[in-house]
C-alpha cells in the first residue's frame, strides 16, 4: 500500500495518465496538505476524503485544511461478518473507544471538523487474495487502515507476549513459575517488535508528518514510537497507556525493560489513567535510565536528550450520549420492568458486579466477602441478591478455567447453604449480554461491586452513575416522580484506576475479606440523604469529564508538546529500540577539527581551557593520573617559555601536592582554587594561597548525620569545598535526604562566608563565589595585564559546571579581553543542551582535535605564544587534574 505523496508522485511521472497502471493505493487518496496549495502543481487533481470528488487547482483560495489525528490501536474499531453470499459486512463497533472518541469530539469546539484515521487489526482473518479489496473498502467506508497479521504471528504477538507476558506483569504477576504467565521468551518478544514494526509501515502509508498527529494507545504497541521517531524525527506522537504501570521493583524484573522505557520516550506525551502510574514510570526512568523530572507550570516534564516529553495525568471517561441513548430504548425499558418484577417486587435488593473472568478481577474474592457478610447478617438473607455479571475471558490459559472453576464452585456452595425455594442469593451470569440488558442491571442495583485486585481505568462504576442518573422514561417505569432526588452507592477498590476521582464512594482493599463485607453492609444501611449526596458528586464529575473531553485534553497537551519541534535541530543516535533523537538549539553544530585547525594556525596568542574529568579522561576511567601521551601532546602545545597551564581545582592541597611540584603565585584569587602551571619541561606545579576554611567544622558533623542514615552516600572533602554525593543511594529516598540537607545545612550556615548548592546527585558547599566562570574571567584579566589579548580561545568540558566557563568565554566576545577578530570555540562533550555552540562527541574526538593541534605546534618550533588552561573542579562533578 503506498503513501498519499508516492502514490500520487508516480502518477505525475507517468504524465498523469489515468489509463496507465498506478500503484494500489486506498481508494483516491488526497496529495499531501503541503503541496495542494494552488500555484504549486498545476492542473494536479486533488480529491475530497470524505466526498470522493475530484477538484482541480485554480486560483481560488482552498479552504483552510482540517486537523487530522492518526489513531493507531491493536483492533481497529470495526466488526466484520460474513454475508450470506459469502461476502465481507463491516459495520462500526459502537462499544469501541475508539469509536467513542471520535463521536464524543464533535461536541468541544474547535474539534467538529477534526480528521480521524484508524489503523489497527481486524479481529477475523482476512484471506490474502481478499486483503486489498477489504482495505480498499474500510479506508473509503470508514477511513481506516487495516494491518493484517499472520495467524501465527498474531498468536504470538498478541496471546503470546502482550497476555502471557507484559499484561500479567503490569498487572503485578510475577512469572515466578512456568504455570504463573510463564518464562520470558525471546520469540515472543520478537513477534511483539515486528508487529510494532507493521504498524509503523501502515502509518508510514498515510501521514503527513509534517500536519497530523498520531496518538498510540496501550501496551500492545509501547515500541511503536521508537520505529516512528526514526522515520521521522519531528513527528507529533502521543501514547496513552489503558493499563496499570508497575512500581519499579515489578516492572524491573523484565529482560526488555530499558527497551520499552526508551521507545515510550520517544513520543512527545505520554498519558496514565492515575498519578499512581505515572509515578512508578517516572521511577523507573530515574531509577534505570537516570533521568530526572520537573514540574513546569503544573505540568511533569522529563528532559530526553533535550526533547522535552510531557506526562499526562487523566482518566479516560465514558460516551455520555451513547449511555443515554441506550436508555432511551425501548429494549432498555422492557428490561428494566422485567427485573423490577423479579427482584424489587419481591422484596428483594440487587446488588451487582461486573467483571471480565480473569484472575485479577477478584471475583472469588467478592463472593468469599458477600458469603460472610450473609453469615454475620443473618437479616439479609432471603432479601440481598448479588447479580454477577461475567463477561468472557479476553486472554486465555490455565489461569482463565481456574477462575472460572473456583467461581462456579463459590456460587453452587453460596446458594446451597443459603438458598430457599424460590430465592438464590448468587445469580452468575457468563453469558454475554447486549449492552442495554446490562444498563438495565444498572438501574435497578442499589449498589455496584467493583473489586479488582489490579486494573488499569474500569469505567463500571462510571456506567453505573449515568444509569441511575436515568431519564424521564426510566423513572416512570421505576415510579418515581420528577422530583425524586438519584441516589446510588459504589464499593470500589484501591487498585482500580477509576478509584481517585470517585470520592464519594467505599474504598477497599479487596484483599481483606472483612473490610469488603464491611463495605457492603455499610452501602446497603446507609441513609438515603447520604446515598443522594454521593451520587450528585459522582453524577457531576462522570457527566463533565467524559471521553470527548479526556481526549480533547489530551490532544490539546499534545499540541503544546509539540510546539518546539521547528525551533531545534534533530539528529538519530543509537541502534535498533536504543534508537531515540537529540534536539538541540538550532546553531548548536559539531565542532569540526578543520575549522578548529585553520583558526589555530592563523592565530598570534592562544587560550585553551580544558576540564579534565569527563573531557581528556572518561568519567569512567580508573587511572585519572595524566599518561605520558597526555603530558606529550600537552608538551607539544606549550614549547615557548611564556606559556602556562592553569588548572582550577578544588582538590586538597596535599592531594596536589603529592602529583605537582610547588612554583610562584600566578596572581590569581586564591578562593577560585588551587591552579597549575606547565612549564616547558613538562612539570606540574601548583600554586594557591590557604582560604579560612573554619565553617566546615560546623558542616561536616550535619553532613556525617545524614551519611550515617543514606546508605550509599559518600562526603567528599575538598581545600575550598565539602559535598554530599548520593549518586550511589536509592534515587528516591537520597533526593528527599539531600533536599532536607540543604536547607539544614543553609540554616546553620547562614552566618558563614559560603554558599550551599544543590544539584544532580550531590549537595555542595564552597566559599561564595567559587565557579569555574571566575576562573576563566581572571585568567582573561590576568593575560590582558601582561598585554596579551587571544585571537583564539578553545574551551571544552563536560558538565554543568563548566557552563559558567562556556558563558564568559563566549560573552567575553565583545569586551576588552579579547582580539577583535578572536575565533572563540566554546565545546561541549556530547550533544544535549549547553551554552556552548559547538559539540564533540566523546574523549576520543577531544583527544584527536588536541593531537591534531599538538602536530601544528610541532611544525612550528618557537611559534606563538600559546596559553594552556586546564580547568576542573568547581563542583562535585568535575575531579581535579590527577
Amino acid at each position: 500500500m503506498a503513501s498519499r505523496s508516492y502514490s500520487n508522485l508516480m502518477e505525475l511521472a507517468a504524465g498523469g495518465d489515468r489509463d496507465q497502471p498506478t500503484l494500489p493505493s486506498l481508494g483516491q487518496r488526497r496529495v499531501p496538505r503541503v503541496v495542494t496549495a494552488s500555484g504549486i502543481v498545476p492542473g494536479l487533481h486533488c480529491f475530497d476524503d470524505d466526498a470522493g470528488t475530484a477538484s482541480v487547482a485554480s486560483d481560488q483560495p482552498n479552504q483552510a485544511p482540517r486537523e487530522r489525528t492518526i489513531i493507531v490501536a491493536n483492533q481497529l474499531p470495526i466488526r466484520a461478518t460474513r454475508g450470506a453470499d459469502g461476502a465481507w459486512e463491516f459495520s462500526w463497533d459502537e462499544d469501541s473507544l475508539l469509536r467513542q472518541l471520535k463521536e464524543s469530539m464533535r461536541g468541544h469546539q474547535g474539534r467538529v471538523d477534526m480528521d480521524f484515521v484508524y489503523i489497527g487489526s481486524l479481529r477475523d482473518d482476512i484471506p490474502a487474495e481478499e486483503q486489498e479489496k477489504v482495505a480498499a473498502e474500510l479506508y473509503d467506508r470508514f477511513r481506516c487502515v487495516p494491518a493484517f497479521l499472520a495467524a501465527d504471528l498474531r498468536s504470538r504477538f498478541y496471546h503470546g507476549f502482550c497476555k502471557q507476558q507484559l499484561w500479567p506483569l503490569f498487572h503485578y504477576m510475577l512469572p515466578l513459575s512456568p504455570e504463573l504467565g510463564g518464562r520470558f521468551d525471546r520469540t515472543l518478544w520478537q513477534a511483539y517488535v515486528s508487529v510494532n514494526k507493521i504498524f509503523a509501515d501502515k502509518i508510514l502509508e498515510v501521514i503527513n508528518p509534517e500536519e497530523d498527529f498520531v496518538w498510540v494507545h496501550d501496551y500492545h504497541l509501547m515500541v511503536l514510537p521508537t520505529f516512528l521517531r526514526k522515520r521521522f524525527n519531528r513527528v507529533r506522537l502521543g501514547f496513552f497507556l489503558h493499563s496499570p504501570f508497575p512500581s519499579s521493583e515489578i516492572y524491573k524484573t523484565l529482560p526488555v525493560r530499558e527497551e520499552l522505557l526508551r521507545a515510550l520516550l520517544n513520543a512527545d506525551l505520554i498519558g496514565f489513567h492515575t498519578f499512581d502510574y505515572a509515578r512508578h514510570f517516572l521511577s523507573c526512568c530515574s531509577r534505570m535510565l537516570g533521568l530526572k523530572y520537573e514540574s513546569q507550570r503544573g505540568y511533569i516534564a522529563l528532559d530526553y536528550y533535550g526533547r522535552t516529553v510531557t506526562i499526562k495525568i487523566l482518566p479516560v471517561g465514558i460516551h455520555l450520549v451513547q449511555l443515554q441513548s441506550v436508555l432511551n430504548l425501548p429494549e432498555t425499558g422492557l428490561k428494566v420492568a422485567e427485573l423490577m418484577k423479579q427482584f424489587c417486587g419481591r422484596g428483594r435488593i440487587l446488588m451487582l458486579g461486573v467483571d471480565d473472568m480473569d484472575i485479577f478481577k477478584g471475583i472469588s474474592l467478592k463472593l468469599l466477602a458477600f458469603e460472610q457478610l450473609l453469615v454475620q447478617h443473618p437479616e439479609w438473607r432471603g432479601k440481598l441478591v448479588l447479580v454477577q455479571i461475567a463477561n468472557p475471558a479476553r486472554g486465555r490459559g490455565k489461569d482463565v478455567k481456574d477462575v472460572q472453576d473456583e467461581s462456579y464452585a463459590m456460587v453452587r456452595r453460596i446458594n446451597e447453604a443459603f438458598g430457599q425455594p424460590d430465592y438464590q442469593p448468587v445469580i452468575l451470569i457468563d453469558r454475554p449480554l447486549h449492552f442495554y440488558e446490562r444498563m438495565a442491571y444498572y438501574v435497578v442495583a442499589e449498589c455496584c461491586l467493583v473489586t479488582a485486585v489490579r486494573d488499569g481505568m474500569n469505567l463500571i462504576p462510571y456506567e453505573y452513575i449515568i444509569a441511575r442518573q436515568g431519564n424521564d422514561k426510566i423513572d416512570r417505569i421505576l415510579g418515581l416522580s420528577p422530583s425524586t432526588k438519584k441516589k446510588s452507592m459504589l464499593v470500589v477498590s484501591e487498585f482500580i484506576g477509576c478509584s481517585p476521582s470517585l470520592s464519594g464512594a467505599i474504598r477497599v482493599n479487596p484483599w481483606n475479606i472483612d473490610s469488603v463485607t464491611e463495605a457492603m453492609e455499610k452501602a446497603l444501611s446507609i441513609s438515603d440523604c447520604e446515598k443522594v449526596l454521593r451520587h450528585e458528586k459522582h453524577h457531576k464529575f462522570v457527566s463533565t469529564h467524559d471521553v470527548g473531553y479526556w481526549a480533547n485534553s489530551f490532544l490539546q497537551d499534545l499540541l503544546r508538546s509539540c510546539q518546539d519541534h521547528n525551533k531545534r535541530r534533530c539528529w538519530g543516535i543509537g541502534f535498533g529500540l536504543r534508537f531515540r533523537v537529540v534536539a538541540l538549539d538550532t546553531s548548536f553544530k559539531k565542532l569540526a577539527a578543520e575549522q578548529l585547525v585553520s583558526a589555530y594556525r592563523k592565530a598570534t596568542t592562544r587560550a585553551i581551557l580544558l576540564d579534565y574529568d569527563g573531557t581528556l579522561m572518561p568519567q569512567t576511567s580508573f587511572g585519572k593520573n595524566p599518561g605520558s601521551k597526555t603530558i606529550d601532546m600537552l608538551n607539544s602545545l606549550c614549547r615557548d617559555e611564556k606559556n602556562m597551564v592553569l588548572i582550577a581545582s578544588t582538590k586538597t592541597r596535599a592531594t596536589l601536592s603529592e602529583w605537582f611540584s610547588p612554583c610562584e603565585d600566578l596572581g590569581l584569587a586564591a578562593e577560585h582554587g588551587y591552579f597549575l602551571r606547565l612549564k616547558r619541561d613538562a612539570e606540574w606545579e601548583t600554586c594557591g594561597i590557604a582560604t579560612d576554611c573554619s565553617w566546615k567544622q560546623i558542616a561536616e558533623p550535619v553532613m556525617k548525620t545524614y551519611t550515617e542514615t543514606t546508605d550509599g552516600s559518600v562526603i567528599e572533602d575538598k581545600e575550598t569545598a565539602i559535598v554530599w554525593c548520593y549518586k550511589d543511594a536509592d534515587p528516591d529516598f537520597g533526593s528527599c535526604q539531600a533536599k532536607e540537607l540543604h536547607e539544614h545545612l543553609e540554616s546553620v550556615l547562614s552566618n558563614e562566608p559560603v554558599s550551599v548548592k544543590a544539584d544532580v546527585n550531590h549537595v555542595e558547599v564552597k566559599p561564595q563565589g567559587v565557579s569555574k566562570g571566575l576562573v576563566a574571567k581572571r585568567m582573561l584579566s590576568a593575560m590582558q595585564a601582561r598585554g596579551l589579548l587571544p585571537d583564539f580561545i578553545l574551551c571544552i568540558g563536560d558538565d554543568r559546571s563548566d557552563e559558567d566557563m562556556f558563558e564568559v568565554i563566549t560573552t567575553a566576545v565583545d569586551g576588552p579581553y579579547l582580539n577583535p577578530e578572536a575565533k572563540v570555540f566554546a565545546c561541549t562533550v556530547g550533544r544535549k543542551p549547553s551554552k556552548a555552540k559547538y559539540y564533540l562527541d566523546d574523549t576520543a574526538d577531544i583527544v584527536r582535535l588536541i593531537q591534531a593541534l599538538a602536530n601544528v605546534s610541532d611544525e612550528v618550533q618557537g611559534g606563538p605564544p600559546s596559553y594552556f588552561f586546564a580547568c576542573a573542579g568547581t563542583s562535585t562533578d568535575d575531579r581535579a587534574l590527577n
